[in-house]
């Protein structure tokens, strides 16, 4: 795709300084961007590749606008702007739907004549594909399995039985729909497998980054609603719910039965225990652990971000002597 300047700014909705003649086929960024290609800076960590870039336009800040040595796009939100013109400058390729002659249906499925089957994909019994669904190669979809329009499942997905899927979803390679649960209880020195019998609900608008695994509900079911964003290599146990809009980054984990609210956002590596409640609006910062329960909005922090190994080593000595250290000095108060 190519466009103008001008209808650039007109489709994203950012104030246009310079030509709006200037034709734009691709994004870059600030120190690779050459003639036809647009950038942006919304993180000021690049702020000095913005005086020698040799894009022909960048989308920038107010502030931002003194500096910038050639056509801009302004506005407040330079990274939402950046996403819608990326957006329209590479759209994905439309499919024609077909199935694969070595995919492999079982009865009573009922595929549209717009979904597009990949090679050596395994569908069970009485599974439903929607209008314009694209199944990617090697995935394997089991009994009673419902996905509706427009969802994309990259490659090498696993959809196991009776799991739903929303319109819009993308599933990335690797990702696992409705394995079961971490359901067990002990009898003397053995575990006892429990049946998890609920299944997993994806809703609308939901992407779910490679590698990333969502048990099925032990009785009810795992609940992803409307525009939850999964990065990869996610763990979310069962009967886990969260709430629209509510974004997770990589490796991160929640155990079981936890309710996670709306418009969240949880950062990378964070654990997230059981059985307990996260509130709306609130950010949790990266590799924290949560093992209570958040009722206000807010931003939430732990753990030691790190330090030269030798300071490191002093301060987890005191802190082991910590307790005893205080004692001390409440007696010498005393």
């Amino acid at each position: 795709m190519s466009a103008t300047l001008g209808e650039l700014s007109q489709l994203s909705g950012a104030r246009l300084e310079g030509s709006s003649d200037c034709a734009i086929t691709s994004v870059n960024t600030l120190r690779q961007a050459k003639q036809g290609e647009i950038s942006f800076l919304s993180n000021r960590h690049y702020a000095n590749d913005l005086l020698d870039t040799k894009a022909s336009a960048v989308i920038l800040s107010e502030e931002d606008l003194k500096h910038c040595p050639t056509h801009a796009l302004v506005s407040d939100t330079p990274y939402l702007v950046y996403a819608k013109i990326a957006n329209f400058l590479h759209p994905e390729i439309s499919r024609d739907g077909s199935v694969a002659d070595s995919a492999i249906l079982g009865s009573g499925c009922d595929v549209d004549k717009t979904a597009t089957v990949c090679a050596n994909v395994v569908i069970g019994n009485n599974v439903i594909i929607g209008a314009g669904v694209y199944v990617g190669p090697n995935s394997t979809l089991e009994d009673n399995v419902k996905i509706d329009t427009a969802s994309k499942l990259i490659a090498n997905v696993t959809i196991c039985n009776d799991v739903i899927v929303g319109k819009n979803v993308i599933l990335h390679p690797g990702v696992v729909l409705g394995a079961d649960g971490f359901g067990l209880a002990k009898e003397d020195d053995e575990w006892i497998k429990i049946p998890q019998i609920g299944s997993v609900l994806i809703g609308d608008n939901v992407e779910i980054g490679a590698n990333s695994t969502i048990d099925r509900g032990a009785i009810e079911n795992t609940v992803l609603k409307n525009g939850v964003k999964i990065d990869n290599q996610v763990q979310i146990g069962h009967n886990v719910v969260i709430g629209e809009n509510t974004a997770i980054a990589g490796c991160s984990g929640i155990a079981g039965s936890t309710t996670i609210g709306k418009r969240c956002m949880i950062g990378g590596a964070s654990s997230i225990s059981g059985h307990i409640e996260i509130t709306d609006d609130v950010t949790i910062t990266g590799m924290s652990g949560v093992s209570n329960s958040i009722k206000t909005p807010g931003i939430y922090s732990s753990g030691l971000p790190v330090t030269e190994n030798r300071i490191w080593r002093k301060n987890i000595v005191r802190m082991k002597n910590l307790d005893e250290t205080i004692r001390k000095i409440l007696l010498k108060i005393q």
